[in-house]
């Protein structure tokens, strides 16, 4: 084309920007404002099937841009209005404009108030759109002249759900939502702000048409934010029930805190950090289906099924299997003891998380790591209902051993009610003992039994309350911290010896036999005996569970005499103090007695006259005769001021 040909179409296209712009420019005097108006609010009409209700003025512009803005207006019944807004602004399409007609290109909201509300029977006030909608996408149906996009400015949208008890509100609403007017597609992006938290969000449906009628149709979800990411892909149909499917990906910093951000208590305890899941999802109704989960919660990675219920009270059910599992974050706020290990402590507990929701979760972990211990494969389940937490021990292969049971803790108002039936099998008496009750002083392989139930809102509390009983068994062990053969054979050689240090080494026995019934906090002694190679023991009394305190009293007797034809040496002796480090201390009376020096000794204190008696002893233990005594002077040499106190002299 040449260059003149290249003016003429300059011309040609200037001279018609200008007659529209004439036109435009015109019509503000020659097309009426009220017929706009009236016309578009006509179009809002047929493409929502609700009735504006308008409460202020309306602005009609023509040039530069044809626009039409409504001030505080009402969509939907004056009782259950289903949006309000302090504005809304449409503008209109230009070519059909300059043809006299009025069609809408894009709608825009400045802070509106989308309010859905569903009753009992399950019946929202947005139902006219839908019902539009609907019918206007049916084959041979008239299609409407639909906008194409609708922007949502600082908008809030409240849900009401009657039926399901669920009250939401979206805050700082910043959407633009793409209208299917040509396309299939319906989307919608921007952000939120809910519960505080500000979420970048996107959501598509494949088929708008299609979704309307209750039919399948393609949807995908994003969410992004501070306490979560989200996102959905896959399908969802809503005859003749909510039907949706796909692969669900979430991931979050912080489970505990998103947990609390959706109004919900976390497990009291520690952990809940980093989290991660994926699965497949099906949801039907008011059950989500959870299967292929692969789930990462502070560092633990298990594989299962998961199933979520709303219908009601909030269920969970599921399957989990992991390679290892640490419990260590869990238990980490978990203080049995003070931080000098002597005492109960006497800190609150808290069980608030125990009536979010039901739980039904069964677990098996290869290994399992809690605090120092390190357990071996592990079959649990976890029943959580109306406050009552149960934790069931099918197996576990702890301390060298087995572990069954079950631990119950409830929620109540006293504080805590706690309940445990444990029973260990073949297991490390040392390792066990000194983990869970703090006893370091017992070797061996043995059993152990425990039925417990106490209530108390601190572990002290609890131990006050401790109603029960424990049998303990053990095998080819010893008591560490004392020898008790060679304390009997020293002083069976020498009674009152003070000197040496027992309170070290280790007293070996073949079989320990350990019976007690807890009362109130106390554990009552009915029967021990512990009987190994060199010495036998027998011991009754009780210790004091809340101040960990023993108060035994037993007898020690050596398996064999020191002579031929004699008895075995037998020495009754008391147990207290700490049952961290408790004190043995022997009879001091059977000591005396067995002493041939200090017997006398014994009988002498008891009659005051057997002045020679103790003489004698005294002679005995020091190796060498006494000075006689000296002969009473006459008592004409006594002062006359201490002659009253001679005859008391005398008598001495």
């Amino acid at each position: 084309m040449t260059t003149a040909g290249f003016k003429r179409l300059a011309y040609a296209l200037a001279a018609l920007i200008l007659l529209g712009a004439g036109i435009l420019f015109g019509g503000n005097y020659l097309i009426s404002s009220d017929g706009v108006r009236a016309q578009a609010l006509n179009e809002l009409r047929a493409v929502t099937g609700l009735d504006p209700v308008l409460r202020g003025p309306t602005t009609v512009s023509l040039f530069p841009s044809g626009r039409v803005s409504f001030a505080d207006v009402i969509l939907g019944g004056a009782d259950r209005p289903a949006l309000t807004a302090e504005r809304l602004t449409v503008r209109l399409r230009f070519f059909p404009l300059l043809a006299g007609r009025v069609e809408i290109a894009d709608v825009a909201l400045d802070r509106p108030t989308i309010a859905i509300d569903i009753d009992a029977a399950g019946n929202s006030n947005w139902d006219a759109l839908i019902d539009v909608l609907a019918r206007s996408q049916k084959p041979g149906a008239k299609p409407l002249s639909a906008f194409s996009e609708m922007r949502i400015n600082g908008g809030t949208v409240v849900l009401h759900d009657a039926a399901h008890k669920l009250a939401e509100m979206l805050e700082d609403v910043q959407l633009s939502l793409a209208w299917p007017s040509i396309s299939k597609s319906f989307g919608v992006t921007g952000h939120v702000v809910w519960h505080g938290e500000p979420l970048d969000t996107s959501f598509t449906l494949a088929d708008f048409p299609a979704a309307l009628a209750g039919a399948r149709s393609g949807v995908k979800l994003r969410i992004a934010g501070a306490p979560i990411r989200g996102a959905f892909e896959g399908a969802i149909s809503l005859k003749p029930t909510v039907k949706i499917d796909g692969t669900l990906a979430a991931d979050s910093t912080s489970l505990r805190s998103v947990l609390f951000w959706l109004g919900q208590k976390p497990l009291p305890g520690g952990g809940f950090g980093r989290f991660s899941i994926k699965a497949q999802t099906n949801v039907v109704g008011s059950t989500i289906g959870l299967t292929g989960v692969n789930l990462e919660l502070d560092g633990n990675r298990a594989e299962g099924v998961l199933t979520f219920a709303t219908d009601g009270r909030r269920t969970l059910q599921g399957t989990l299997a992991t390679d290892s599992l640490d419990l260590s974050p869990y238990i980490s706020t978990v203080k049995l003891l003070t931080a000098n290990q002597h005492e109960w402590s006497n800190g609150p507990i808290a069980l608030d998380g125990l009536n979010g929701m039901d739980v039904d979760l069964r677990l098996s972990a290869a290994s399992v790591l809690v605090a120092d211990a390190k357990i071996g494969h592990t079959a649990i389940g976890a029943n959580l209902r109306a406050g009552q937490l149960v934790v069931t021990i099918g197996e576990a292969q702890a301390y060298g051993g087995v572990i069954k049971g079950s631990m119950t803790l409830a929620d109540v108002s006293a504080g805590v009610d706690v309940k445990s039936q444990l029973q260990f099998t073949d297991v490390d008496l040392q390792s066990a003992l000194s983990q869970l009750f703090g006893l370091r002083r017992i070797e061996g392989k043995g059993n152990m039994a425990l039925v417990a139930e106490g209530t108390g809102a601190s572990v002290l509390a609890v131990t006050r309350t401790l109603n029960g009983s424990a049998m303990l068994t053990g095998e080819n062990g010893a008591i560490v911290g004392l020898n008790v053969e060679q304390l009997l054979r020293r002083l069976e050689r020498r009674p009152l010896s003070a000197s040496g240090e027992f309170r070290t080494g280790r007293t070996l026995f073949d079989k320990m036999i350990v019976t007690l019934k807890i009362e109130q906090g106390t554990a009552k002694v009915e029967s021990m005996t512990i009987t190994g190679p060199a010495v036998k023991i027998a011991l009754a009394g009780s210790a004091a569970i809340p101040t960990r305190d023993l108060d035994l009293t037993g007898t020690a007797t050596l398996v064999t005499a020191s002579r031929p034809g004699a008895q075995p040496f037998a020495l009754p002796f008391i147990v207290q103090g700490s049952w961290d480090d408790p004190i043995m201390l022997p009879d001091a009376e059977a000591l005396i007695r067995r002493s041939g020096a200090a017997a006398p000794l014994l009988n002498a204190v008891r009659d005051r006259t057997a002045r020679d008696s103790v003489r004698d002893v005294l002679e005995k233990l020091t190796g060498s005769p006494l000075a006689p005594a000296a002969a009473p002077p006459p008592a004409s040499a006594i002062p006359a001021a201490e002659q009253s106190t001679a005859p008391a002299q005398k008598a001495e």
